[in-house]
């Protein structure tokens, strides 16, 4: 698909690197079987192929209309289409480009702009979130009820065991990402990630200064803020790389696939280019690291003998399968550990939560939940397994079964050894 930059935005970098993106799209419309916007209402503007004329449009026109705004709006970025598309078409940095030179150009209402600033704001900083979250559950009886059903339960937090330290002993050493709603929300993931990793003798570098991974901002079309998100995160971890560690992890795969983008998003920074490959490199899935075979084995003997395991639905999150390519996710990392994994429909398909999509794109969203919590449930679980807290926040609300991140699982398999 041939692309004729409108004069005005030929000098503009991220409009001539979108159009590249462009041409590889022979529009044969494979993409359309396995995109969950367009199966939901079945209208071609809210389908890749549908948005990639749009912003073709756009960039020969430069007509920035609010109209193409809201279909790129429209999508999940669940990525599914660049796992079916048979060109390889990279559909996500032709909406990550849209998104970014429209954003600035189409003035939304006064209202959106407060919630996306909002949302930028608050579910990025993890101290913020977690005073506001406080502050709602003491005022919890005063709130209306639309916020008392979304405010998560308070966790009862797992106690955290010694961080392996001994050189002579430790099997690896790695760098964590906490992520920032997954602390506030739900912080016995951390923990539980901890203790499993205490107890593999991996040893855990603590580097207080990280912040957000810069996937709300990015997925907002505030590239720049990204930008400098990364940048600070590089900051933090470059001693510690320096000094050699095996991986950085994170056990929120939305915010593992935006790690593992830091080398495309500094890709045009002097100063931070290497750097940036460096860790996009370094960058690991949880349960891909824990997946190798060498701490598999070592993970199932920590499992006692004789142990049960519950039946589980397990969710893998867009982010796993067509962000990262880990299609198995953690199932072989629950199998191993004892747990019985029952059948699930459509795995490829997204929840609906999508980082902030669950917020601004809310009937549509639950629509897509709904359709997720049936083909989660076509077989009887105890519980329902998630790697990503947005989905597992997401999925929580309606679910029959409880949901919960799959680490906790693994975590509660060798508690007692």
């Amino acid at each position: 698909m041939k692309v004729d930059l409108h004069t005005d935005l030929r000098d503009e970098p991220r409009a001539e690197a979108t159009a590249n993106a462009i041409t590889a799209c022979v529009h044969c419309g494979f993409c359309l079987a396995t995109c969950p916007t367009y199966l939901d209402r079945r209208d071609e503007r809210d389908s890749p192929r549908g948005r990639i004329y749009l912003v073709k449009q756009f960039l020969e026109t430069n007509q920035h209309e609010a109209l193409t705004l809201r279909h790129l709006d429209r999508c999940l970025t669940c990525r599914s289409c660049e796992t079916t598309c048979p060109s390889g078409v990279m559909y996500s940095d032709i909406l990550d480009g849209g998104r970014t030179l429209l954003e600035p150009r189409v003035r939304r209402p006064l209202s959106a702009r407060l919630t996306r600033w909002s949302l930028r704001k608050l579910l990025s900083r993890r101290r913020l979130l977690q005073l506001g979250l406080g502050i709602g559950r003491n005022l919890q009886t005063l709130l209306p009820q639309r916020l008392r059903e979304a405010l998560p339960p308070r966790q009862a937090l797992i106690p955290l065991l010694p961080s392996t330290k001994h050189t002579s002993t430790r099997a690896a050493r790695v760098l964590l990402l906490d992520g920032c709603v997954q602390s506030a929300t739900t912080p016995n993931t951390s923990r539980a990630l901890r203790n499993v990793l205490a107890r593999l003798l991996i040893e855990v570098v603590e580097t207080p200064r990280q912040g957000c991974c810069g996937a709300l901002p990015a997925h907002l079309g505030h590239r720049g803020e990204a930008q400098q998100m990364a940048r600070r995160n590089i900051d933090a971890w470059w001693p510690q790389v320096q000094s050699g560690v095996d991986a950085i992890l994170s056990s929120a795969t939305g915010c593992g696939v935006q790690l593992h983008e830091y080398a495309q998003l500094l890709a045009e920074d002097e100063d931070y280019a290497a750097k940036a490959r460096a860790i996009a490199a370094l960058t690991a899935d949880v349960a891909a690291f824990l997946g190798r075979d060498e701490i598999l084995h070592h993970l199932a003997e920590l499992v006692p003998t004789g142990a049960g395991g519950k039946r589980v639905a397990l969710h893998t999150p867009c982010t796993q399968v067509h962000g990262l390519g880990h299609t198995g996710g953690a199932g072989p990392i629950l199998d191993a550990l004892g747990y019985t994994l029952v059948p699930v429909r459509n795995n490829h398909l997204c929840c609906g939560s999508a980082g902030t999509y669950s917020i601004l794109e809310k009937e549509r969203s639950q629509r897509l939940r709904s359709q997720k919590l049936k083909d989660l449930t076509v077989e009887q679980a105890d519980v329902i397994a998630t790697a990503n807290i947005g989905c597992q926040l997401h999925l929580q609300d309606d679910a029959a079964p409880p949901v919960v991140h799959w680490l906790e699982l693994a975590h509660d398999a060798i508690a007692t050894t």
